[in-house]
């Protein structure tokens, strides 16, 4: 393990004197601020049950996915020799927007059991479906502009928004489900636009 992520886990992880979590979580996202920000959410509600890392590195979908790789492969290596420890589970948290190796990714993800939370167009999406359903295909830039309208705040989330997307969390998971349920009944490959897997992170963090 590399030293800048031997002292990030010393800076997430929790005291040796305080209560035992049920589940450790190790975090990849695309995003440096909008994701990073959302998951440490739901983490301060959980941490008494759950660890979760949140990686430094950022980038490509594929490459979060190489990266989330080589973290889980190198805890093995020192959990064997009393090093560390592995987490329960790797996860990698990005957009479709229009990555060529988006396919690749989730590919390379499932076959080295990496889990992941993706949002078609992108995870304003997600944001979104905690105030409507929304069938019709988005670009990218309108969901943006959507989100920033709906809950008055950029990339950087405010408390107002997190506390308002928390609140909703129920109704956008309801409306997540019924899409890709919509998706599968006209034919439209997984992960289509628009759609968003980002509760089932959500709920392994809450451990619901």
């Amino acid at each position: 393990m590399t030293q800048r992520r031997e002292s990030q886990r010393r800076r997430t992880g929790k005291s040796t004197t305080g209560p035992v979590t049920d589940r450790s979580l190790y975090v990849f996202t695309e995003g440096r601020r909008t994701e990073p920000d959302y998951i440490k959410h739901w983490f301060r509600k959980h941490r008494d049950r759950t660890l979760v890392t949140i990686d430094e590195f950022h980038g490509t979908p594929l490459r979060l996915v190489e990266e989330a790789i080589k973290q889980r492969q190198q805890d093995l290596r020192d959990e064997k020799h009393s090093r560390g420890s592995v987490a329960d589970e790797y996860w990698c948290v990005f957009d479709r927007d229009e990555h060529d190796e988006f396919d690749d990714a989730v590919k390379a993800a499932e076959a080295q059991n990496i889990k992941i939370a993706c949002s078609n167009p992108c995870i304003e999406l997600w944001f979104m479906l905690h105030f409507r359903y929304q069938t019709a295909w988005i670009h990218r830039h309108d969901a943006q502009d959507e989100s920033e309208r709906l809950l008055e705040c950029k990339k950087r989330l405010t408390h107002q928004a997190l506390e308002s997307l928390d609140r909703s969390f129920d109704d956008a998971k309801r409306r997540a489900q019924r899409l890709d349920s919509w998706h599968s009944g006209n034919g439209s490959p997984p992960r289509s636009n628009p759609s968003s897997s980002v509760w089932e992170l959500v709920e392994r963090i809450s451990i619901r």
